[in-house]
């Protein structure tokens, strides 16, 4: 594999960058932005030249010259109506996601970086007279959307079901499972549960993730920072009790919920430790975890009438062995069950990049009024 690639993953807080040259990664570095250098800016998209700044100065310092850069990869922010797969970074993306209209969050960064990163190294190249073009590209980004109209269909028609999941992480551990049985991701169908800060179940068919929650808007699994879906009447009741606002509500299911409402912490490390010293609670909110997401996995089940071919576990929380084996003993019987523990994520951009170089995908252009 040739070529050197710049993977830049944005969070909160951090921007996690890793650089890799003929497929073999030199180093990573997840360079954190402190909460008063955050607080200089009115807004997320608003730190986009301090994070670009924060890259190159590293790379300069690594001794990374920025003419040698092909392909700059991004984490995908929050846009649609988009489906998977791989995309150049154009106008119209760079628009969607400084408009926040779809989400405003710290991975809507990403490709914006990226790209600016990308027309650095063209200009310098142009200068010293050096062939090709670098350019940015995301792959397979949170919203993604390639839900069957029937498991749209909610309740209400107000509360049509909507996508927001692990696309990146699932689709990469998805291709690595293929490939261990000398298949394509196309040939298989397979439901991923990633467990981390939020926790996602994805049901993967020919290519296509035809299933899934909305990980970061009240519905799936608990999670360590969230509370999954919660019972409509008692959700209705805390909104009109006159006590919380608004924001304060999306709070208690969106980042204080999960184990920070139960334990004030999101380390299941920490609760683990403190179920196997003999918390009963601790131990009680565990088996919980664990059963929500076998129940997911178990409806996601259904809608392929019980055809599965494989369960992945993945995310930081699947290198927990007791965790991982409750949930194995409960969707077991459904489909063997794989551990691919950790995020991924900068790997698995790496991978979508050199798959590029290779001329491996199709790439695909954003646009607002396509789908």
């Amino acid at each position: 594999m040739n070529g050197r690639i710049l993977v830049i993953n944005t969070g909160s807080t951090s921007t996690k960058i890793g650089f890799y040259d003929s497929g073999e990664m030199l180093f990573e570095k997840n360079l954190t932005h402190s909460a008063d250098e955050v607080a200089r800016y009115k807004s997320v998209m608003d730190q986009t030249p301090m994070r670009r700044d924060a890259i190159t100065d590293f790379l300069s310092e690594k001794g990374i010259a920025l003419e040698t850069i092909d392909i700059a990869m991004a984490r995908g922010g929050l846009i649609t109506p988009i489906r998977t797969g791989v995309y150049e970074v154009n106008q119209e993306m760079r628009d969607a996601l400084m408009s926040g209209k779809d989400g405003v969050h710290a991975c809507n960064l990403s490709a914006l970086i990226a790209d600016d990163i990308a027309r650095d190294v063209n200009a310098v190249r142009a200068e010293k007279g050096i062939a090709g073009l670098c350019k940015a590209y995301i792959a397979d980004p949170p919203m993604a959307d390639e839900m069957l109209p029937e498991v749209k269909v909610g309740g209400i028609p107000e509360f049509t079901r909507r996508t927001l999941f692990h696309a990146l992480n699932s689709r990469a551990m998805v291709r690595r499972y293929a490939r261990s049985i000398g298949k394509s991701n196309k040939e298989v169908t397979v439901i991923v549960a990633h467990m981390g800060g939020g926790s996602s179940v994805s049901l993967h068919r020919n290519g296509l993730v035809i299933d899934t929650n909305d990980a970061l808007g009240g519905d799936g699994p608990i999670s360590p920072e969230r509370a999954g879906s919660v019972p409509g009447f008692p959700l209705v009741e805390m909104c009109f009790s006159g006590e919380y606002t608004k924001d304060e509500i999306k709070k208690k299911l969106v980042g204080k919920g999960g184990a920070v409402a139960y334990f004030g912490t999101n380390d299941f490390r920490e609760i683990t430790a403190r179920a196997e010293a003999g918390e009963e609670e601790c131990a009680t909110f565990l088996k919980g975890f664990c059963v929500s997401v076998a129940k997911y996995i178990g409806s996601l089940a259904t809608v392929v009438g019980g055809k599965v071919d494989a369960i992945i576990l993945t995310g930081g929380i699947a290198h927990s062995k007791p965790i991982v084996d409750d949930i194995i003993d409960r969707v077991g019987f459904i489909a063997p069950v794989e551990v691919y523990a950790g995020e991924n994520e900068l790997e698995s951009l790496a991978e979508n990049g050199y798959g590029i170089l290779a001329g491996e995908f199709d790439i695909k252009y954003y646009h607002p009024d396509h789908f």
